[in-house]
């Protein structure tokens, strides 16, 4: 204190700021930390912005909150959902794998047809006309075999019923059979054998046979429908599946999707055309030879045709059965025109239409073509080739490019 009363500079209540040189200590509760520099104008403080960050949300939904902490816990519990889901989706496609097939079968077929409704679309027809002119197209020529199919099996099962009870006249007047039939008691057996029991079991097998024939036609006409909407909303269907695909890798798995797409439909109008061409020579050759049922024939022979590898040997066992049925000499030439056709279309017309469309190793389309019908039968066959034919533009455009930068 000064002599007039004043405070003086020692006499200041205020504790001294550190001493110069005095090493940085923390500083006890109590004491006032030193004033921060002034922001720049036009900066929000930290109370604005966790006040913006609490109260505004910057979407619909607002902000997302702080991750959860990894406990041991957590982590068993997040293990046994996905397990758990695993299981579920795995029980759910065994259950559902009929309708998979199906869904499957739609998709290759309106992959196939894709290219005939562009063609129409550049003809200037709408899309639902164009969609509608195929679809009646296939259509057409489904009803068309089944006309041919069936009215022979149809004649020929009411002859063999119409001459039922002269084979049975002709097997009583024979000496031989009626030995067997008192040797063997028959006529018992078969009066035993005609109880309840076995009535019933025809009775399954019956309704087994119709429930059968009901199946196949809803999964026809389950494929047909699923087809047409799949024809009608293709182009959304593939930009869909385009946009879940990162924006920086789009544009090259446009480009990869589109040459799969354009190699699996080219696939389809090759195989179609060697199918056409095999039921063409096979109707002409059975009007030759003089075979019965010649369109039949060769609807038969272009159906089994589509199937890779085998479906050409099937076709012509059947209609080499038929000719050898019909007479000795008309099955051998049915034998050798088959032999000599076949070598003629899998070295001649199989490597230059399908050389253009999928160019596939035949060792893989072989293994494909088996393992495919071990898995799925005859669809497995009929997409085998083409499946290998994307995965082998897959690997030769992403996998080893890949293993080569490394």
């Amino acid at each position: 204190m000064s002599q007039d009363g004043s405070a003086g500079p020692d006499d200041d209540p205020r504790p001294d700021p550190d001493p110069p040189g005095a090493s940085a200590t923390p500083r006890r509760s109590g004491t006032r930390e030193p004033a921060a520099a002034p922001a720049p104008a036009g900066t929000p403080s930290l109370t604005e912005v966790a006040v913006e960050t609490e109260f505004e949300p910057s979407g619909r939904f607002g902000v997302p909150g702080r991750p959860l902490r990894r406990s041991s816990f957590l982590i068993g519990f997040t293990g046994a959902l996905g397990v758990l889901l695993a299981y579920t989706v795995f029980l759910g496609v065994r259950n559902s794998a009929g309708i998979l097939v199906l869904v499957v079968i739609a998709l290759f077929l309106a992959v196939g047809l894709h290219p005939a409704v562009v063609r129409l679309r550049r003809w200037g027809l709408p899309q639902g006309l164009a969609v509608a002119v195929v679809t009646l197209t296939v259509v057409l020529l489904i009803i068309g075999g089944l006309l041919a199919l069936v009215p022979p099996v149809v004649t020929q099962s009411g002859q063999f019923i119409d001459h039922l009870p002269g084979y049975v006249d002709e097997l009583r007047r024979n000496p031989t059979v009626n030995d067997f039939v008192e040797r063997y008691d028959v006529m018992q057996r078969v009066q035993s054998a005609a109880n309840a029991d076995t009535i019933g079991r025809a009775l399954g097998g019956v309704l087994g046979g119709a429930q059968l024939i009901f199946g196949t036609i809803f999964r026809a006409l389950t494929v047909l429908v699923l087809t047409i909407y799949f024809l009608a909303y293709f182009n959304k269907l593939r930009d869909l599946g385009y946009a879940l695909v990162p924006r920086t890798r789009r544009e090259r798995v446009r480009l990869i999707g589109d040459e799969i797409l354009a190699r699996v439909g080219a696939y389809m109008v090759g195989a179609l055309a060697i199918a056409v061409l095999a039921g063409a020579s096979t109707f002409v050759f059975a009007l030759v030879v003089g075979l019965p049922y010649p369109f039949a024939l060769a609807v038969v022979v272009a159906v089994t045709d589509l199937i890779p590898q085998i479906g050409a040997t099937l076709g012509a066992v059947v209609v080499t059965l038929v000719g050898l049925a019909t007479d000795l000499p008309v099955g051998i030439a049915c034998l050798v025109f088959f032999l000599i056709y076949q070598q003629v279309e899998n070295y001649l017309i199989y490597p230059k239409i399908m050389r253009r469309a999928v160019s596939v190793n035949e060792v893989a389309a072989l293994l494909a073509a088996l393992l495919g019908v071990s898995l799925l039968g005859v669809v497995g066959a009929l997409i085998a080739i083409p499946t290998v034919a994307a995965l082998q533009l897959i690997l030769r455009e992403v996998v080893l490019p890949r293993q080569e930068s490394r």
